[in-house]
């Protein structure tokens, strides 16, 4: 009888730990994106993978960088994967060999911009910046990225600061180069006003604080849902900005990190995404079509053409020059 009760202790002992060993398993995200769609992401990984506690950090991607700066002076980084849209951040971390590679067997679905064939990062969200603008403000809607330079929209357009905002950075580092810099001057002698993030120009723009916005899609269309009196459009050259996604090299929840990207660029993630008011990476997931949302294919075809790797090397060049102009220097 006591062997017998030894063997059940042990047989308790070995499976429970087991057991907990897996319900203790963790992954920490640093994401740019907002609350509302990480929120449900996460929900949904952890109710496909309950053992695994999800946890997440959302900010811009200028203070993403700076606490995985100061978390690698440290040397105790706690963030297992990163995932946010300013695509020269992931050149340089990769650069650095912050990233370990993983290609995950949904990556061959993805539709985008930019690629790593390496697999040190792997674009999860085509996101979109289009003119959002007030329709109490604005009578006649623009029809281009010239309108934004007429009467109408003086004293009265907004651009979220580059050196916070990675969408705003890239939009910018796209402009330049398409449309050149002497547009972003014009921009500042029509009265172009820098805000902070990007959901606040698009808040200023939903209150009429601003005629207009540069806004990011999913932002603008939850504002528009809401009932905010706004319309977004599309210029025919897209600002089309991919959030990559990159799992740390070192992390000692490896395992956690893959399931994570694999669930992201899965037909279920990029539904979550799609749902959310922005373009998925994949063809087969369908976009929100009430509010003009083009399908992945087509955004890329319009996208603006940029050298992720020029920009890289002259990021901080980038937001001098943008932020000398606004402020007219």
């Amino acid at each position: 009888m006591k062997k017998l009760i030894s063997v059940i202790l042990v047989f308790v002992f070995v499976f429970g730990t087991v057991s907990f060993a897996s319900a203790a398993e963790r992954l920490m995200v640093y994401t740019s994106m907002k609350e509302s769609l990480i929120g449900k992401l996460r929900d949904a990984f952890t109710k496909k993978y309950p053992g695994i506690a999800f946890d997440y950090y959302s900010a811009g991607a200028g203070k993403l960088m700076a606490k995985i700066a100061a978390e690698r002076q440290s040397g105790k980084m706690t963030v297992d994967v990163l995932w946010h849209s300013e695509v020269p951040d992931f050149y340089q971390l990769k650069k650095e060999g912050i990233f370990v590679p993983y290609v995950s067997p949904e990556a061959k679905f993805v539709k985008s911009t930019v690629k790593d064939p390496e697999g040190y990062f792997t674009p999860a969200r085509l996101g979109t910046l289009g003119i959002a603008y007030n329709t109490r403000k604005i009578s006649v809607p623009p029809t281009s990225w010239q309108d934004l330079l007429d009467a109408r929209f003086k004293n009265g357009y907004g651009i979220a600061n580059p050196a916070l905002s990675g969408t705003a950075f890239m939009s910018i580092a796209m402009m330049a180069q398409n449309l050149g810099w002497d547009y972003i001057q014009k921009l500042k002698a029509n009265g172009a006003i820098v805000g902070q993030g990007s959901g606040q120009v698009v808040d200023d723009t939903a209150a009429g604080d601003l005629k207009a916005s540069l806004g990011v899609d999913y932002i603008v269309i939850d504002k528009m849902e809401k009932g905010a009196n706004m319309k977004f459009f599309y210029p025919k050259e897209m600002l089309v900005i991919p959030s990559p996604v990159a799992i740390i090299k070192g992390t000692p929840n490896l395992s956690a990190a893959q399931k994570f990207v694999d669930f992201l660029l899965s037909k279920e993630g990029q539904t979550i995404i799609a749902a959310s008011g922005t373009i998925p990476v994949r063809s087969d997931v369908s976009v929100v079509k009430k509010f003009g949302l083009p399908s992945p294919d087509e955004a890329v075809a319009r996208a603006m053409k940029l050298d992720y790797l020029k920009t890289m090397n002259e990021k901080e060049a980038i937001i001098k020059k943008f932020d000398g102009i606004m402020r007219g220097r």
